[in-house]
């Protein structure tokens, strides 16, 4: 159902980008630089909060930027799914942009680093909110675009390197991207994404062949699998996690990543299954004539499992902090995508597998920032982030010992951490949807994360103290502490959390409300 006042939709958008803009007016001081970017962060929670309350209850907000009716013209849409979204690119956005006023030296932030920021945050929020495949092409660029300078910040050897093969692995994905979504215009007539779903299901009402619809989101799905980091696209994540600052590596792993997660869901869970596969495709007999979602149910399955596993077994041989966080990533966003590789095979779990991802992607995206911040703070404090320099840190720096053991034992899973509820759902997903193999493969997962994070914490925080000065930052501490109440809050209040992501996969699912939000009618 869309609802009235739908300017509010478009708010969330404009409001990094003037920030954006701004810093770049107040260039000439990087405090006022600072005051603009702090400012435009509080101004975009803000909005992503009234955004949030006005989807409360299940209605949706299209917005035509262009004036011209949908089909025609440049949506956006915020629903149940985009806000949840939303809702956790801003808390990661706020505890990285106030953070990075204390991590960030002067001269860095006086070269446009808070304005590079901001623009990654509209790419992010861009693609959130979109309602065609063009623009999400579109704001996948932008933020990509940002974060390509956000990664070579510090112009070293190590940076350059990561920041070429991060610039050259995602343009290839970008020409794939507009390769196939120049495709599905050829085959659908309509970019749209409510369009493509109307058309997808009643495709002899518009004479569309589905067959090259499968090629096409397969060409997607091997975009979107590189956005997310999932093996076997996952190279570029070590170096660029290790290369970029601790504040962006927070935005990366927290939230960019999880874009294309949100890709994954919205276009192959809403739109994409409404199309079946044809009967006489070589290859797909055995689900012929299902939607195509039983095609990516095992394809999703194995590179989940890939990376639960080969994440898991590189961040255990990891020797520094940066090192096990990054590989840890690749690891995590296996837990992420596992839950979808069921739900696309087995309809019947469909909304709790999408719920447990969801789930899922909150605590890795909380926990994960939380981490990479504490990083950043150690770093700083200590002066290196190898596990040889920092023994006995939890006696030397106990406050910022603890919110990297809150992250860690998130990311394991130990209530009453919001981790616990996010493995809790991913489990019960496998379990409904009987795939034994899938829990096997995510038993092995968490053994590996307990693991690593076992091990981080026994090589750099407990044991004797080394010698030499801890010079921590109470600016820094405190914001870690309140990004480690957060995770807490989320475990032990879950009951807002699991309800707004129940919404949000309800949302993801309900094509025919999505479709007459949309075009004003005729969902399927």
């Amino acid at each position: 159902m869309a609802v009235a006042g739908s300017q509010v939709a478009v708010a969330p958008l404009l409001v990094p980008l003037a920030t954006a803009v701004a810093v770049l007016v107040v260039g000439f001081s990087w405090r006022l630089q600072v005051g603009v970017s702090v400012a435009g962060v509080r101004g975009y929670a803000l909005a992503v909060a009234v955004l949030f309350d006005r989807v409360a209850g299940g209605g949706t907000l299209v917005y035509q930027v262009s004036g011209w009716p949908a089909p025609f013209g440049i949506t956006l849409v915020a629903d149940a799914l985009s806000t949840f979204m939303l809702g956790l690119a801003a808390t990661v956005a706020v505890a990285a942009v106030l953070f990075s006023v204390r991590a960030v030296d002067p001269f860095g932030q006086g070269l446009s680093y808070h304005a590079l920021l901001h623009f990654m945050l509209v790419g992010v929020t861009g693609s959130f909110l979109t309602g065609d495949l063009f623009n999400l092409f579109v704001w996948f660029e932008v933020m990509l675009m940002a974060s390509y300078v956000l990664v070579v910040f510090y112009s070293g050897p190590e940076q350059t390197r990561a920041a070429l093969q991060y610039v050259v692995l995602n343009l290839i994905g970008s020409a794939v991207m507009l390769l196939a979504i120049g495709g599905l215009y050829a085959v659908t007539g309509t970019l749209n994404m409510a369009d493509v779903a109307r058309r997808l299901a009643d495709p002899g009402a518009f004479g569309i062949d589905p067959a090259p619809v499968l090629g096409l989101s397969a060409l997607l799905f091997a975009v979107f699998a590189l956005k997310a980091g999932l093996v076997p696209f996952h190279f570029w994540v070590p170096p660029a996690y290790r290369a970029a600052p601790p504040p962006v590596a927070a935005v990366l792993a927290g939230v960019v990543k999880k874009v294309g997660v949100y890709a994954i869901v919205r276009l192959y869970f809403t739109v994409f299954a409404a199309a079946t596969l044809p009967v006489d495709l070589p290859g797909v007999s055995a689900v012929a004539g299902d939607s195509v979602l039983a095609f990516y149910g095992p394809v999703v399955f194995v590179l989940a499992a890939a990376s639960i596993l080969l994440g898991g077994v590189a961040a255990v041989a990891q020797d520094d902090v940066e090192g096990l966080l990054a590989y840890s990533s690749i690891g995590q966003v296996g837990f992420i995508v596992l839950p979808l590789a069921i739900g696309a095979a087995v309809p019947a779990v469909r909304q709790v597998a999408v719920l447990a991802t969801l789930v899922y992607t909150v605590n890795h995206g909380v926990a994960k920032a939380l981490l990479f911040l504490t990083s950043g703070a150690i770093f700083d404090a200590v002066g290196s982030v190898r596990f040889s320099d920092l023994g006995g840190l939890a006696e030397r720096a106990p406050v910022l010992s603890v919110c990297f053991l809150v992250g860690g034992l998130s990311l394991v899973g130990v209530p009453p951490l919001v981790g616990f509820l996010g493995k809790l759902y991913v489990f019960d997903a496998l379990a409904r949807g009987r795939a034994t193999l899938a829990l096997a493969v995510a038993l092995i997962g968490a053994v590996l994360t307990i693991a690593y994070v076992t091990r981080a914490w026994n090589r750099g925080f407990w044991g004797p103290p080394l010698a030499g000065e801890v010079d921590v930052s109470r600016e820094e501490v405190a914001i870690l502490v309140a990004l480690a109440v957060v995770v807490v809050v989320l475990g032990v209040g879950a009951e807002p959390l699991v309800r707004a992501a129940d919404a949000a996969s309800a949302a993801a699912l309900d094509r025919g409300a999505y479709v007459s939000a949309v075009l004003g009618g005729g969902g399927t």
